[in-house]
């Protein structure tokens, strides 16, 4: 017969897994303190880097998208750390500031596109309302991506909405839109022009006519959707917020 394993035994690999596990505990702790300390030096040489390209980071888009990656990477937020070094780069405000001028543009074309704007045209408004003035930095899209982001502390007032390869649109109004709602911009974002049938949504999404007119219904009870009853085949659905990116495209 098979002897069973004495006392002795089993205290003695009892003793042996808590030697293991308090290794193992060990060998974690060393380990995550040599990640601390490298995470430190990282941040130190960062601000090294920062403080040398300090006017670089402010005046060029490009060079303040890859700056703001690099932090990223290593869980560092600039813009919401208003306090001490990162404050004196002033990266902080120029992003609340941007965020101020898009809830303007916002509202002030809220009643034109039912308050959703492509993210080409709100860069546009924005150039030409900030002006040329050498006090004013250069904004690109990104830049704008950001401090829309930033909005969400406003609840679903403000949401960046992806519509295509490097398109978005911005919504400022309350209510976030649903998957099909976006789908519809997607479509009518890809096929270049700013309106779109319940027929082509049924073709090109493979829905049920029900499903295709009731997402433009909403969408029109939302104002962000014009109705084209002239057509004496159907009716065609037009979205102000992409007018001025069908011209663009056109030109």
């Amino acid at each position: 017969m098979r002897r069973r394993a004495g006392l002795g035994a089993i205290q003695k690999q009892k003793l042996q897994q808590e030697k293991y596990k308090d290794k193992g505990n060990e060998i974690q702790e060393n380990q995550f303190e040599q990640m601390t300390k490298q995470l430190d030096v990282f941040k130190t040489n960062l601000e090294e880097f920062a403080s040398k390209h300090k006017n670089e980071i402010r005046k060029n888009p490009e060079f303040r998208r890859q700056f703001q990656e690099m932090c990223s990477s290593i869980g560092v937020d600039p813009l919401s750390s208003g306090k001490g070094f990162w404050s004196v780069l002033g990266i902080g405000d120029f992003y609340y500031e941007l965020a101020v001028q898009i809830v303007e543009v916002c509202m002030a074309t809220n009643e034109k596109n039912g308050g959703l704007i492509s993210l080409d045209e709100l860069r546009t408004r924005l150039i030409k309302a900030r002006g040329k003035s050498n006090k004013h930095q250069e904004i690109s899209s990104d830049d704008l991506m950001r401090a829309a982001k930033k909005l969400k502390i406003f609840g679903s007032g403000f949401t960046v909405v992806p519509v295509g390869k490097g398109k978005y649109m911005v919504q400022s109004i309350p209510g976030e839109l649903s998957m099909d709602h976006t789908a519809v911009l997607q479509q009518v974002n890809s096929l270049n022009k700013s309106y779109i049938s319940v027929s082509e949504l049924r073709d090109k999404l493979n829905w049920e006519r029900d499903r295709s007119q009731k997402a433009l219904d909403h969408m029109m009870d939302q104002g962000l959707v014009w109705v084209d009853l002239q057509d004496v085949k159907e009716k065609q659905y037009y979205f102000p917020s992409l007018f001025n990116a069908c011209v663009d495209s056109a030109k």
